[in-house]
């Protein structure tokens, strides 16, 4: 005890400095945006590259998982193919952009969290990429979450199983909708919320991404109904959602850009000014 008192009092101004250092860099960072941004930046770099080497090390250990998944990944994209009119046909770059103007850029989670109430992960792509904030991430059993925060390799991602996240979703059947949520309980399963009462829903029936997403394409698997409930004050459906995704064990995922997503938010937008 003696020689830490020693240790500090022979260093006082030293450790004054760097006190007094820290909290201006603390202060300057804290009222600053563009400095906060940076630092943003700076750690999502820093702690992406940790993270992806602790995911190496698990990748290892869990490469039967992971070659079981792609196995069925690869069965369903067979059989998609087999059923196409001309499965002989040579599939050219822009074929590949998918439904209303999608592009898909494959990456994958190197961390997850799922036991708090805000649940994020990150992937291991970043602006370099192509990705960006708000585009949507599936992988082949339906939704995973949402871009958050980007740097040059890395992607942060609002998971499903975070109470702020919301995505508006569908009954495949009938196309009634509600806002797919999370509240915070149970990791298998979420809650498709403001469902009309006039809609005819059954426990088993499938809810998938809605049509007036402009992240998600429609018809993006999220998972069956468990349960039904009414709200008493709303009077609309509450319906508890079992996922088709473990979000326990990810791997990798496709990121969603939607070359048309600019052009239909700013015409909304302009249509809604208009009748303000």
């Amino acid at each position: 005890m003696q020689q830490i008192l020693n240790f500090i009092f022979k260093n006082s101004n030293k450790l004054l400095f760097l006190l007094l250092l820290g909290i201006s860099l603390v202060l300057t960072i804290q009222s600053h945006s563009y400095h906060r941004s940076e630092v943003v930046t700076s750690a999502n770099f820093i702690s992406g590259g940790v993270y992806e080497k602790i995911h190496n090390v698990k990748e290892y250990l869990n490469l039967k998982t992971q070659n079981e998944q792609l196995a069925q990944e690869n069965a369903i994209l067979k059989k998609l193919l087999y059923n196409a009119k001309d499965s002989t046909a040579i599939v050219v770059k822009d074929s590949l952009k998918g439904y209303r103007g999608m592009n898909t850029i494959i990456s994958k989670v190197i961390k997850n969290s799922y036991n708090v109430k805000e649940n994020y992960l990150t992937l291991n792509s970043g602006s370099k990429a192509g990705i960006k904030p708000d585009m949507g991430v599936v992988n082949a059993l339906g939704i995973v979450g949402i871009v958050e925060h980007t740097s040059s390799n890395y992607a942060t991602v609002i998971s499903v199983l975070n109470i702020k996240s919301q995505i508006n979703a569908k009954i495949k059947k009938s196309n009634h909708f509600g806002t797919l949520r999370w509240d915070g309980k149970n990791t298998g399963f979420v809650q498709l919320i403001d469902v009309p009462r006039l809609a005819n829903v059954r426990k088993g029936d499938t809810i998938v991404t809605g049509n007036e997403s402009v992240t998600f394409p429609p018809n993006v698997g999220i998972g069956i109904i468990d349960k039904i409930y009414t709200d008493k004050e709303t009077n609309y459906f509450t319906l508890n959602v079992r996922l088709f995704n473990d979000m326990t064990n990810l791997g990798h995922v496709y990121v969603i850009e939607n070359y048309e997503k600019k052009e239909i938010e700013e015409l909304e937008a302009k249509t809604e000014a208009e009748n303000e």
